[in-house]
């Protein structure tokens, strides 16, 4: 049998409460050597919707496993169907408030790394550099048979010439790029093999279920240990692909600030949580900084 992901977490009444004081981010990012650990809600004002926050998406949607994904022909063509709708709107994001301003505390060197949680490619399209996608990315995609890897962009022209006319109607866009489909919407889909083997094609992102490659983890868990202290942006850290950091962190005394307006289940290790929406909060610290964000002087 099967064992199915956390999706969710209940936070306990024992739980530190957020503070409106944002003194603490700009002393850490003062001292340098912080390391960002970002999550879906940093993409929210770009149109991307969170997971687990007010609206967020696990409320209507259950996200692919990937061992129902590996399983399944059909669920293949309901993933394919409803990510290949999401890339049209999905690759359109562009950066928003908080990722510009935490690419301004990288060019400021303040930072130690970047870690995100997220597969939109938006802090590098915010121009922030050495990003650790530590769940992958969509704009890429890789055969499960040969590994070979190939652009999104290309198989996004290969499948509108593979399904003419496909253009259902969705309202909605999910935190993992794909778009809420009835199957009558998914219809006859047609899934396309890898041009290398003809084997399965998967997004190049984890999927729940799914294990992030030890090389990776390792290599995130040495820039925590280089850290001066962790900064999480927008996440609410209920898998552990995250939250193992933070404790990891702690259990090294360094400080562990959170900016998420919900809690998380990371706040029990975190010196302060600041309950207020990301792309504002990191614009008043780049101003209280001194920090130009696009390259227009602080006010």
């Amino acid at each position: 049998m099967r064992m199915r992901p956390t999706l969710s977490w209940t936070p306990t009444a024992d739980l530190p409460p957020g503070t409106t004081d944002v003194g603490p981010v700009a002393d850490a990012l003062s001292a340098g050597g912080v390391l960002v650990l970002s999550g879906a809600g940093i993409s929210t004002e770009s149109g991307i919707p969170d997971y687990r926050g007010e609206g967020g998406s696990l409320s209507r949607h259950t996200p692919m496993t990937y061992q129902d994904f590996t399983a399944s022909a059909q669920a293949r063509r309901r993933y394919w169907a409803r990510s290949h709708l999401g890339w049209r709107t999905f690759g359109r994001a562009r950066p928003n408030a908080g990722h510009r301003a935490v690419a301004a505390f990288g060019r400021h060197g303040m930072l130690s790394g970047l870690i995100t949680q997220n597969v939109d490619g938006l802090h590098q399209a915010a121009d922030s550099e050495g990003v650790v996608e530590l769940h992958g990315s969509l704009e890429r995609v890789r055969c499960l048979s040969c590994g070979a890897m190939s652009p999104r962009h290309e198989l996004a022209r290969r499948l509108d010439a593979a399904n003419p006319g496909f253009a259902p109607v969705s309202a909605t866009i999910n935190p993992d790029g794909d778009a809420d489909l009835t199957d009558e919407q998914v219809g006859d889909f047609r899934v396309l093999p890898c041009t290398v083997c003809g084997g399965i094609l998967k997004p190049d992102v984890v999927f729940f279920g799914e294990a992030v490659p030890p090389q990776r983890v390792e290599h995130c868990r040495e820039l925590v240990h280089g850290a001066t202290s962790l900064l999480v942006l927008g996440s609410s850290l209920t898998v552990m692909s995250g939250l193992r950091f933070v404790r990891q962190a702690a259990q090294a005394g360094k400080p562990v600030l959170i900016v998420n307006r919900d809690a998380t289940r990371g706040d029990a290790h975190a010196r302060a949580r600041v309950a207020l929406p990301l792309g504002s909060t990191l614009t008043t610290v780049a101003d209280r900084l001194g920090i130009p964000v696009d390259g227009l002087s602080a006010t």
